[in-house]
């Protein structure tokens, strides 16, 4: 007998019709003998309405008030599933984060899981019972209620997989699976049958939102195999393991991209040691997350310009910080940028296949796009381009390396 966990996301509950499908698919998988815990979101569209209601009553509600407010959708979801899977003459019960409980630390809005009590919900679903668990909460040494931060409730299905040593985690969507790119750019997007860790994560950190990275890295610290899957087809999804088992047939793996992106260029610093500390210190102190960094020297030594991106929202804040820090950063004048676009190249075979950036770097140019900042690893070639050409750049590099 297996023990799995299933995650269904907001969209596959998003309705009573829904729920009753999402009942039928558990009771398939019970009929075949697994022992079942089942993880829930929020019906779609209920958080962010729960977060509307809180900007109603205060541009600054409490914290950990939030916390109460935003868990109710998990388990009005959690309930309501459970009664369909009794409906369908299934022994079920959902489980409140503090029944468990799912212990968390005390950083409220974004906390993290330390540990998980499986005595009662073990005997549970060892008897016959499908275990239904509200993700993305949990509860802290306070005995407060605590949430994981937005996308939470993969993580929840990924470390509650951990602490009941599960068999697999099935992550259920609205697609068919991971997919080459986004379906909506560009049609000829496909599933990706098998995927590592290192490239999840680096397509779910650089736009992809099938999954959320924080899950993607405790599933790869914890070996954790996950299969993402639709919740409204038969098709088998994408399964997302460790590297040595997959057989990388493509240099590439998928195509990413993120909008909103701003770039900054600081002219004209005195160049010394520690002027790049002295730029980023104070936007770090101030929580701006900094991307790409490029760094040019003058011929003589004597001058440095500095380009660095940071997320669009985050453009008139860290205007003012370097306003105000002129004096000791000693610049001539700054310039930016808000209408940029990151596409990114993702793929562990980049390794050991010479060639990549040069392919990448001709198939931009073939379609006329300006590259205005590069960054790299091990498995992957980011570049930042103006948004109108998002979609563009997509489709060329989509064609250039054999995905279509």
């Amino acid at each position: 007998m297996k023990r799995i966990v299933l995650k269904f996301g907001g969209t596959s509950v998003g309705s009573i019709t829904k729920i009753q499908n999402v009942a039928k698919i558990i009771k398939k998988r019970h009929d075949d003998e697994n022992e079942i815990i089942v993880v829930v979101s929020a019906m779609s569209g209920t958080t962010n309405d729960l977060v509307k209601k809180s900007q109603l009553i205060s541009s600054n509600f409490d914290k950990k008030e939030l916390d109460v407010l935003l868990s109710s959708g998990e388990q009005i979801s959690s309930s309501l599933l459970s009664a369909a899977i009794i409906e369908l003459g299934i022994k079920a019960r959902s489980w409140l984060n503090w029944q468990i409980p799912i212990i968390t630390n005390d950083k409220h809005n974004s906390s993290q899981i330390i540990n998980v009590q499986t005595k009662e919900i073990l005997k549970f679903i060892s008897n016959g019972g499908v275990a239904v668990i509200p993700g993305f909460q949990g509860i802290s040494s306070e005995n407060r209620t605590t949430t994981l931060g937005r996308g939470g409730s993969d993580l929840s299905a990924v470390v509650i997989a951990k602490f009941f040593q599960s068999n697999t985690c099935e992550i259920y969507t609205d697609v068919d699976g991971v997919l080459t790119t986004d379906p909506t750019i560009h049609k000829k997007a496909k599933k990706i049958d098998k995927i590592s860790y290192e490239e999840m994560l680096e397509m779910a950190s650089l736009g992809a939102k099938v999954m959320q990275p924080t899950s993607v890295q405790a599933a790869m610290l914890e070996n954790i195999p996950v299969n993402v899957k639709s919740t409204f087809s038969d098709k088998t999804g994408t399964i997302i393991t460790s590297e040595n088992e997959i057989n990388y047939n493509k240099v590439v793996t998928g195509i990413t991209y993120s909008k909103k992106n701003a770039k900054i260029s600081i002219v004209g610093i005195v160049d010394k040691p520690g002027l790049a500390a002295d730029i980023f210190e104070p936007l770090g102190e101030n929580h701006i997350n900094i991307d790409m960094v490029i760094q040019n020297t003058s011929l003589d030594g004597k001058n440095a310009n500095i380009t660095f991106t940071i997320k669009k929202e985050d453009l008139k804040k860290t205007l003012n910080i370097i306003e105000k820090n002129k004096e000791k950063i000693n610049y001539n004048k700054v310039t930016h940028d808000d209408k940029l676009s990151k596409v990114s190249i993702i793929g562990a075979g980049m390794i050991a296949s010479p060639g990549v950036t040069y392919k990448m770097f001709r198939s931009l140019a073939n379609e006329k796009i300006n590259i205005l900042a590069i960054s790299t690893s091990e498995i992957k070639i980011s570049v930042l381009v103006h948004d109108n050409m998002t979609q563009k750049a997509v489709k060329a590099l989509h064609k250039t390396f054999q995905l279509d």
